[in-house]
């Protein structure tokens, strides 16, 4: 461990790297951020985040940071309203909060908590050994080579960690190109959840009280043969052929892309090197699923990493980060190229919207879909049992602990494993005794008297691992030695 400049590099200070630095540093790990870029992005592709995002920075005390937040209670699949409160926590999502911004909120976070960034610092070269991995950094005084237990690549879509780990990206080439501008100086009808018509589709949607943003899509236009992003005028052009509104004397702030490119890494690990984030998956932005998978990547890492770096569990528990995430990201990749051909298809696609159109009358589709898109349903499996909450995420809920009033969230802004004893029972803090280093037992009681209450083990990212609703330690420590190792040895 002395010759490691750090336990975890992370290259990368996207929101995937400054939330995974952050969760490291809760665990108590080192941790080094790389980025090539010299300073933040100051412009943002994404303007807000998913429902299950917005529970995920509740467990580490992180909203407030965001000040008073708009959600959107209604949204669509494909084109096809739907009223996304139809399940408990459901939203569109938030509204209006630039990616700088965010970032901004994760950075102040990780770094609070002692975490390294190096800006100007792109990777070039990697090599994974048996006991560790050194990274070849350019940085602003030339060439230098760093060591960690474990790189971590959150760095985008042409992630040099993945390409240099030698890791496949298979997937789908662009079909379609949608162009973006962000302009002052225009009055313009908004339209957050989209406008399609015959020559295709536009976004409009406000950007504070001075700027909006256009998002256009327009039907046959194909895929620019470049990376550069649009010239403004280009933007406006297409903006105009569309809907016939001429945007043209608006004051551009910005230009970008995006395509509908879809890939998947085929490993989110191999050996000592981990991919998160656009890394690891990238697809059309619908629904903010984007930062909610990246988000959701390193929330379920770094408790992983943090606990076998400290030798408090095997180097199996790592294996199960491509078990539960890769499913999650195949989903998004899919849900998203049918969401693409409901929505931006031509005529051949009406009968498909005609069928999904009848398939979203009843409630049952629209919770699944709804689950799909905000990541509030997502099932990690391994857990066993019949409990509703096995295996799925804890919502927040008030608590009372001791006299004090709390939450569940609250009790996990620490980033540790709780086990939550609702029942007063000396048999379950005596089953968790050996795993007092690193588990937080909890004596609490719902605030709501009437509500039906069970105990239940939570891991650091929010899931339940286990849970018993008479008050009985069966099969508590079996839960504890699969996710957290193995008990300390009394002396």
């Amino acid at each position: 461990m002395d010759s490691f400049n750090a336990d975890v590099i992370v290259a990368g200070a996207g929101p995937a790297g400054l939330m995974l630095a952050g969760e490291l540093r809760l665990s108590g790990l080192s941790v080094i951020v790389l980025d090539r870029l010299t300073e933040p992005m100051q412009q943002s592709r994404a303007l807000g985040f998913s429902a299950r995002t917005i529970e995920e920075f509740g467990q580490r005390g992180l909203l407030a940071e965001f000040g008073d937040l708009d959600t959107i209670p209604g949204g669509h699949f494909g084109g096809l309203p739907i009223d996304y409160r139809i399940i408990e926590g459901g939203n569109f999502g938030v509204r209006g909060v630039p990616q700088s911004r965010t970032e901004a909120i994760l950075h102040n976070w990780a770094v609070g908590l002692g975490a390294e960034i190096r800006r100007g610092h792109e990777v070039v070269g990697l090599t994974d050994g048996a006991d560790g991995v050194e990274v070849e950094v350019v940085g602003p005084e030339g060439t230098e080579r760093l060591r960690a237990a474990y790189v971590v690549g959150c760095d985008g879509a042409r992630s040099a960690v993945r390409r240099l780990a030698g890791i496949d990206f298979p997937g789908v080439n662009a079909t379609i190109e949608m162009q973006m501008a962000d302009v002052t100086g225009v009055p313009l009808r908004i339209r957050p959840t989209g406008e399609i018509g015959e020559a295709g589709m536009v976004v409009v949607l406000p950007l504070g009280p001075h700027a909006t943003r256009v998002v256009v899509f327009e039907r046959g236009a194909g895929v620019r043969p470049t990376q550069e992003p649009p010239t403004f005028e280009e933007v406006a052009a297409s903006f105009q052929r569309v809907t016939g509104e001429d945007i043209s004397g608006a004051t551009p702030l910005w230009t970008s892309y995006f395509t509908d490119a879809s890939r998947q890494a085929a490993e989110y690990r191999k050996g000592r090197v981990f991919l998160a984030g656009d890394a690891a998956h990238i697809h059309l932005p619908i629904g903010a699923q984007g930062i909610s998978a990246a988000v959701g990547d390193v929330v379920n890492l770094g408790w992983k990493l943090a606990a076998v770096v400290k030798g408090q569990a095997p180097d199996s528990l790592l294996d199960t980060y491509q078990a539960e995430r890769h499913p999650v990201g195949a989903r998004i990749v899919a849900n998203t190229l049918v969401q693409r051909s409901l929505y931006l298809g031509g005529p051949e696609m009406q009968p498909l919207r005609d069928i999904f159109a009848e398939l979203v009358q009843i409630e049952e589709v629209r919770r699944h879909l709804v689950g799909l898109v905000t990541g509030l349903d997502i099932t990690y499996g391994a857990a066993a049992g019949d409990h509703p909450l096995l295996g799925r995420r804890l919502p927040d809920q008030e608590l009372i602990v001791g006299d004090e009033k709390s939450s569940t969230y609250e009790l996990l802004h620490r980033g540790r494993p709780l086990l939550l004893d609702l029942h007063d029972s000396a048999e379950l803090r005596a089953a968790a005794a050996g795993w007092s280093d690193r588990v937080d037992v909890v004596t609490a009681a719902r605030a709501d008297a009437d509500a039906p209450s069970a105990s239940l083990l939570v891991r650091p990212d929010g899931y339940v691992a286990w849970a018993t609703v008479d008050g009985s330690a069966e099969g508590l420590e079996q839960a504890l030695t699969d996710w957290f190792g193995e008990p300390r040895r009394a002396a």
